[in-house]
């Protein structure tokens, strides 16, 4: 099937499944809207549809309608496979003005990949700009998360070990559950990743903050071990495997790159332009053909410090004008309802 007769069989299965309603997008997405796409990549798309005017007046919009060609829904995805997903319009508003990815992503969809489009799509893709807040900065909190799970630094986990080997040496075990950490305030360890946080009028307890773990002075000796122990353990076996570059969630890495190399298009241009400009050091990743400890990690890690002082000076609003958007999206509603 060449690419044509790809997408004309496309439509015609969105078409049946939005069932009459208006379609004021369709596109291609995922890796193949970002250029990383490769041999193994399944077919994905997303689209927007207007509602029937019964499901409007009954207040039964559907969020979304999904078709996957899969058999069996646990297996993975192959490139054989077609996944399609339809936004109402709607719902497709309230994604983007939270700053969800999927919204975000969409916008910038180049017109000329559009397989479907509409005066309605041209102006909020033209507007597009209108959806950025300084919500966006949730991109970082989610690369900062990936990037923890297999190179946390050896600091943070020293420090954990070293609080933790206190609390088991400075009470007998059989007092661990009783003992609570203000009774060994004066003597808890200090250093780097630990800080000790006084009352305030938030809480009237004082805290000890050990790799960004908070813990009131009320809680048990024990309970406080428990959690730190665990910390160590689990991160420090990802850490061990990071440098033998195993045990790495290699495409989910690959979403932190291209998640902060989005936000700092934002930052820097204004814009998102696909496909991405890294799109094949982010297949390399996917694929993991790269060390991660000597490039990958140190790559993340630089753009997501850029991000973060970028964000701290960005002049975006705290939320999008709402009021704008739901007159439009009435005056929209109403040219398919008349």
């Amino acid at each position: 099937m060449n690419g044509l007769e790809s997408i004309v069989e496309t439509t015609k299965l969105v078409e049946s499944i939005v069932d009459g309603r208006k379609i004021i997008v369709l596109m291609p997405f995922g890796s193949h809207l970002y250029g990383t796409n490769t041999e193994q990549s399944d077919a994905d798309y997303k689209g927007v549809f207007i509602p029937t005017e019964e499901e409007i007046l009954t207040g039964k919009i559907p969020k979304h309608l999904r078709y996957n060609s899969k058999e069996n829904k646990r297996d993975k995805n192959t490139s054989k496979d077609i996944d399609i997903e339809m936004y109402s319009l709607h719902y497709f508003l309230e994604l983007a003005s939270k700053g969800e990815t999927i919204g975000i992503d969409m916008l910038h969809c180049p017109e000329p990949f559009s397989i479907i489009t509409s005066t309605e799509w041209q102006y909020l893709r033209k507007h597009r700009a209108e959806f950025y807040t300084k919500n966006l900065q949730a991109f970082v909190g989610y690369c900062r998360r990936q990037a923890a799970k297999y190179g946390i630094k050896g600091s943070r986990l020293s420090a954990a070990k070293r609080v933790a080997d206190f609390l088991w040496d400075s009470v007998h075990s059989d007092k661990i559950d009783t003992t609570r950490l203000k009774h060994v305030w004066e003597h808890l360890p200090t250093g780097e990743h630990i800080h000790f946080i006084d009352k305030n009028e938030i809480t009237p307890f004082r805290m000890y903050q050990v790799c960004g773990k908070y813990f009131l002075e009320t809680v048990s000796i024990k309970e406080v071990y428990l959690s730190l122990r665990k910390f160590y353990d689990e991160y420090g076996h990802r850490a061990k495997l990071a440098e033998q570059n195993q045990g790495i969630d290699w495409k989910a890495i690959s979403h932190a790159l291209r998640a902060a190399n989005q936000l700092l298009q934002i930052y820097t241009i204004g814009d998102i332009v696909y496909p991405l400009h890294c799109a094949q050091y982010l297949k390399d990743v996917k694929q993991g053909k790269l060390d991660y400890q000597s490039d990958v990690a140190p790559t993340l890690e630089e753009i997501m410090n850029k991000v973060e002082k970028l964000s701290e000076l960005c002049t975006l609003p705290e939320k999008i004008n709402r009021k704008r958007w739901e007159g439009w999206l009435c005056d929209t509603i109403k040219k398919y309802l008349t």
